[in-house]
């Protein structure tokens, strides 16, 4: 069974994180919801409350297939300026698990910390020149280069989601749950 981190942190974007979550739990994937803070309960940008699986202090030292951040800010800063997330991505990335982010999160995490130098990327539109040695790919609602995959924001968290899991578990699976919930 494919395995993937989603960190969570105050202020990220309530329907990318619940969209990702949820679309691939509905795809058969063991899904680790990580709050990235002292407590497992996090607040999303606009109110909702989210209670990860476990504090990602837990799960530093596990190998995942992916790990999958939501945006949203000041979500995306916290995640960003988690030195714990980062040493776990810097990990990921040596072992080319798919790292994906969407909003401002490609921008914030991924182009501050050097995942998308030389790379095609997207991101919210606004947060481009933090894409830093990337090629930005303004129209593209979802870009996928090497082991890096990268979403615009909340109106694009179902079709990346979808794409995080056709890319772990095969077309055939993504097109099902999409049939699903009528994508």
């Amino acid at each position: 069974m494919s395995k993937v981190l989603v960190p969570i942190a105050n202020g990220n974007e309530d329907i990318e994180a619940i969209t990702i979550i949820d679309v691939l739990r509905r795809g058969g994937v063991e899904v680790t919801v990580a709050s990235i803070h002292e407590s497992k309960q996090v607040v999303m940008a606009n109110g909702t409350k989210v209670e990860g699986d476990v504090l990602l202090t837990e799960v530093s030292e596990q190998l995942f297939d992916a790990v999958v951040l939501p945006g949203g800010m000041p979500g995306a800063e916290h995640l960003r300026d988690c030195k714990l997330l980062i040493d776990m991505l810097e990990k990921h990335d040596v072992q080319d698990a798919l790292l994906a982010a969407i909003c401002a999160s490609p921008a914030v995490v991924f182009g501050t910390h050097g995942f998308v130098v030389d790379k095609q990327a997207t991101c919210y539109p606004g947060f481009e020149a933090g894409l830093i040695g990337a090629e930005y790919m303004a129209n593209e609602p979802v870009v996928m280069d090497d082991n890096i995959l990268t979403s615009k924001g909340p109106a694009t968290a179902m079709i990346f989601a979808l794409t995080v899991l056709g890319n772990l578990k095969g077309y055939e699976t993504a097109q099902s749950v999409a049939d699903g919930l009528l994508c």
